[in-house]
């Protein structure tokens, strides 16, 4: 079984542009998560690695529930580890490999994806406008 700092990891889930993503197990917390590590091409790569951080940066300053939780930043020897909330569903492009959603499908999958970015976009209007007290 391999190991991120101290997540077993317990197998893989996907990967996208900015990485790869593996079901693991938190050992001091005792709970599962997902750890996210940039692919192997950003090693080393302190331009690749900062943007990667960045991204993490970002959704971490996110509160939605259906906005993965980010738990931290992991270094390890010339990369990152990004842990965060393991959601286990059926995910967008999993269903789309059975063929196009229904009309009835889509509007919930839809209505989560806007109130996610309306959330997002009133918390950047407010910090824009210096109105931090009111950014939950």
């Amino acid at each position: 079984m391999e190991r991120i700092a101290h997540y077993e990891v317990t197998g893989r889930i996907g990967e996208g542009a900015m990485g790869e993503v593996y079901r693991a197990r938190d050992t001091k917390l005792n709970r599962e998560v997902a750890i996210k590590v940039p692919p192997e091409s950003f090693a080393g790569r302190k331009e690749s690695l900062a943007r990667f951080e960045r991204a993490a940066q970002l959704l971490a300053a996110l509160n939605h529930p259906h906005i993965a939780s980010i738990f931290g930043i992991e270094e390890i020897e010339d990369t990152k580890a990004i842990p965060l909330e393991l959601v286990e569903d059926e995910t967008l492009q999993e269903r789309l490999k059975r063929g196009p959603l229904s009309l009835p499908e889509a509007l919930p999958v839809f209505r989560q994806v806007a109130s996610a970015l309306e959330a997002e976009i009133g918390r950047a209007s407010c910090r824009e406008r210096g109105w931090s007290s009111v950014v939950a």
